[in-house]
Parts: C-alpha cells; sequence; structure tokens
C-alpha cells in the first residue's frame, strides 16, 4: 500500500471483527512510528496498547457505568471550545447528521444516539486499543506532536491491512482506565484508539472532507515589485539604520 492510498483509505472505523490482532504486529508499528515528528524531539506521548483480559475489563468496567448512569468524569481537558464557530459547528452537525443518519437515527431520538455512542466504550468489538497519555505540564505544541504521532501510528496499521478509530470518548471515563492500567497521576488521558480488522459486513459510512480551497491557500510567486512609495520608504530607512555590533556579539 503506498502512502497516498494508506491516508485516503484511513477513516474512523466504527464495526471491528473480533479477528485478534498479532502482537508482533502491533509492535512493529509502534517501533515505527517513533519516528514521528515533535519539537526538539522531546516525543511526549505516552502510550499503552491493551488486549486480552485487560481489555476486557476495561469494558466490562465503562459498560457498567453506563448501565448505571454514572456520570461522566470531570473533564482533565477542553474537547471542543465552549462556542464553536461558523465553519466548525457546521462541519459538526454534519458529522452528527450523517453518522446517525446512516443508522437510522433520527435527530430528536435522543436515546437511540445514546445507545449508539456507548459503542465508543466497547471500542466498537475491537480486540486491541491503544491509550494515549500526555504530561499535564505540556501545552498546545505537544498536543499536537501527540496528534502527529497518533496520525502515523494509523497510517501505518493502514500499511498492515487494520483499521482504527481515535477516540476522545474514553477522556470521559478516564477514571476507569486508570483503575486497570494505573498510569502516573502527571499523566492525562488525552484519547484511546480501537484497533483491528473491519467487519466489512456493516457497511461503516465515511464521512466527507470540505474542499481543498476552503481549507488551503496557495500563494505563488509575487507578481509585482513594491511599489515607489515602498521603495522610498526602504531607501529611507536603510539611510537611517545603523548597525553597531555589541562587544560581546559571537561572530557568525
Amino acid at each position: 500500500m503506498d502512502i497516498y492510498e494508506a491516508v485516503t483509505s484511513r477513516r474512523a472505523v466504527r464495526e471491528f471483527t473480533d479477528r485478534p490482532v498479532p502482537r508482533e504486529t502491533l509492535e512493529r508499528v509502534l517501533s515505527a512510528a517513533t519516528w514521528a515528528p515533535s519539537g526538539s524531539n522531546i516525543q511526549p506521548w505516552h502510550v499503552y496498547v491493551v488486549t486480552g483480559t485487560s481489555l476486557a475489563e476495561i469494558k466490562k468496567r465503562a459498560g457498567e457505568r453506563l448501565a448505571s448512569g454514572d456520570p461522566w468524569d470531570e473533564p482533565e481537558y477542553q474537547m471542543y471550545p465552549p462556542a464553536l464557530k461558523s465553519p466548525y459547528c457546521e462541519r459538526r452537525s454534519a458529522f452528527g447528521e450523517q453518522r446517525y443518519g446512516a443508522l437510522g437515527i433520527p435527530r430528536e431520538d435522543l436515546e437511540a444516539r445514546q445507545r449508539a455512542a456507548a459503542a465508543n466504550w466497547d471500542c466498537f468489538g475491537a480486540p486491541a486499543a491503544l491509550f494515549c497519555y500526555i504530561d499535564r505540564d505540556m501545552g498546545p505544541a505537544q498536543w499536537a506532536d501527540v496528534g502527529m504521532y497518533l496520525q502515523t501510528v494509523m497510517l501505518l496499521l493502514r500499511g498492515e491491512g487494520l483499521h482504527s478509530c481515535p477516540q476522545m470518548a474514553w477522556a470521559k471515563f478516564h477514571r476507569t482506565v486508570a483503575e486497570v492500567l494505573s498510569p502516573p497521576e502527571e499523566l492525562i488521558l488525552f484519547c484511546g484508539m480501537s484497533i483491528g480488522f473491519e467487519d466489512v459486513t456493516a457497511g461503516d459510512a465515511r464521512t466527507g472532507r470540505a474542499p481543498l480551497d476552503e481549507t488551503v491557500t496557495f500563494v505563488d510567486d509575487l507578481r509585482r515589485g513594491p511599489s515607489s512609495a515602498d521603495q522610498c520608504a526602504v531607501s529611507r530607512f536603510a539611510r537611517v539604520t545603523v548597525h553597531v555590533p555589541s562587544p560581546h556579539m559571537t561572530p557568525l
């Protein structure tokens, strides 16, 4: 599979088979993913790969909380701005309409929507999951590094014939995950990721993307030079600007 096919075939799959994912495959993917970029190479991700009885226990505890009506955990980070402006709010709404529309769930049926969303905490039937943490002291740039790392993982999974679904939903049950994984207190659970083989009989719908001209601006070569006024301003600036080397300056 070439890189373009990996990128365009990657999507959030929400129906998996129970076919086991070989550990050597996961190790190969995650070993290669260590080459993902990060600012100053600090590699701020902390990853737990969970399968078998450990994953079954996390799913069981999450399911019990859902069944009992236990409220979500106190959020440790803000997933979305409180007032999502245009065009982002429209894109989010369109996703919800497509997602639940494909399941035959009308907008006003909140109970059915909640039941569908509950599949998150069963990892959509996937036999493997990744839980990605980040240190509480890290800032926006390091969270971006984690995003690049996770995308690298997901593309490598496609190269192995596997699919995935990144899930911030797991942050809502971060205490349940921590009960099984026991991460250090200084870490925040950013997201989970379901990993496995797609159930192709489920007909999982794919969401669209904004047209290129909505998100990308190409800036070509300048088509004209600076105006006469600009040139005069530059000349005046050049005549009055004097650079005095500091005695402490190190020569380049």
